[in-house]
């Protein structure tokens, strides 16, 4: 007898429950195998929706990222700014004296929260008990509107700060309630995040930001991956990610290895190469010599007609002079070539100091360059260091290597 009055079906094994059984008045249960029949399919997830869940959580877990450091040094900023202003006067409760009658609903909100988080424990690190620790985006934001007079002396313009912080609200609010945010929304996000932290006065100060963002992942987790900051499964998506402007426009140093060099030979014009030279820019170009047997071996390898290979090294080398000849000073401009077995093609921009980049594919013996894997590395310092002094990255040992193959090479007239 169930405790509403309702008799249950019997449920020992040996009864089968059949319709004649069950007395009037009873209630039918369905039975486990019943069950599982009847829900499984429903809680069961494929491949493909396993496959966007984890883009989903990929996707937030970047936001997050972005959204947890802005939030971060918006505070700090706020602080720094408002409590010499109210804390001499108002001790603990500058923050309160700071959101006046306007922000008093949800600054008393957050007193609230922060009380409920002392007495459970919540608060794990001293330097969050405080009122400000628990004010959210926007109520940081009205904090700094309130007081604009006083923030005015460190921004350049109010409207800039505003609508960062506008592009990011959609983001908070997608984030914080879980929901599906979409590529789009996401790198807008990053973007105005990137841009609010340089006004805010945090931006990187890695060198080689400036051709190469850096990322708030790689910021945070770098040491992970020595100085590798992306890996991309092919030469058309590094330069969907990376374009050739971006990679060698503006370059004081340009040093490059390889067979044929297309990377960069077809797709950064020779005028840009020109400008570039005429601008400071010292070249050096190392190709795989199109007489060697080496060449002859690739065609082999990659199952391409005999000489084909050889000719487009020919014609990339000859571009290349094209070029050299229109510069005042040719030995800005050095091309040579090797005979050793190509083993990688790498392209080093400003290897020579902390402002570094550099691209690196392996030849493997079936895929031409276009579709192997491509490393993008960053010289000079990384952006957090494991604590290890003889911890080195991969920039360091593919500049090394391409010093010896040089000096091994000869030069091209």
């Amino acid at each position: 007898m169930s405790s509403g009055g309702r008799e249950l079906p019997p449920g020992d094994e040996g009864h089968e429950g059949s319709s004649a059984d069950v007395p009037p008045g009873a209630v039918s249960l369905a039975r486990p195998m019943e069950m599982e029949s009847q829900i499984g399919p429903e809680l069961d997830w494929d491949a493909d929706a396993w496959r966007e869940v984890r883009t989903r959580a990929q996707r937030a877990g970047r936001a997050y990222i972005w959204l947890n450091l802005v939030e971060q040094r918006l505070r700090a900023v706020v602080a720094a700014v408002l409590r010499p202003v109210y804390e001499p006067v108002h001790a603990d409760d500058w923050v309160v004296a700071a959101a006046g009658p306007a922000g008093q609903e949800w600054v008393q909100r957050a007193v609230a929260v922060r009380e409920v988080s002392r007495r459970k424990g919540y608060l794990l690190d001293p330097a969050d008990d405080n009122v400000l620790s628990f004010l959210t985006l926007p109520q940081l934001r009205e904090l700094m509107v309130q007081h604009w007079p006083c923030f005015e002396p460190y921004f350049d313009d109010r409207r800039d700060v505003e609508l960062a912080l506008d592009e990011l609200e959609v983001t908070r609010n997608v984030v914080s309630r879980n929901r599906a945010l979409s590529e789009t929304v996401l790198a807008q996000a990053e973007r105005a995040s990137a841009r609010l932290l340089d006004m805010l006065g945090s931006g990187t100060d890695t060198p080689s930001a400036r051709r190469l963002p850096v990322d708030a992942v790689e910021d945070l987790v770098g040491d992970r991956y020595a100085d590798v900051v992306a890996v991309h499964s092919d030469r058309v998506r590094l330069l969907r990610r990376f374009p050739a402007e971006d990679m060698f426009g503006g370059a004081r140093r340009l040093d490059a290895i390889g067979i044929g060099l297309n990377l960069l030979v077809q797709n950064f014009s020779g005028r840009r190469l020109v400008r570039l030279a005429e601008s400071g820019c010292r070249t050096r170009l190392l190709f795989l010599n199109p007489a060697s047997s080496a060449v002859k071996r690739r065609e082999r390898e990659l199952g391409i007609k005999k000489g084909e290979l050889s000719r487009s090294v020919e014609m990339n080398i000859l571009h290349m002079r094209r070029v050299r000849a229109r510069l005042k000073d040719p030995g800005a401009f050095e091309i040579q070539v090797f005979d050793e077995t190509p083993r990688f093609t790498a392209y080093l921009v400003d290897g020579d100091g902390a402002d570094g980049i550099g691209v690196v594919q392996s030849y493997l013996r079936r895929t031409r360059g276009m579709e192997a894997p491509v490393l993008v590395l960053r010289g000079g310092s990384r952006v957090v260091k494991s604590g290890d002094p003889g911890d080195g990255g991969l920039f360091a040992t593919y500049r090394e290597e391409f010093e010896v193959a040089w000096a091994d090479s000869r030069p091209v007239s």
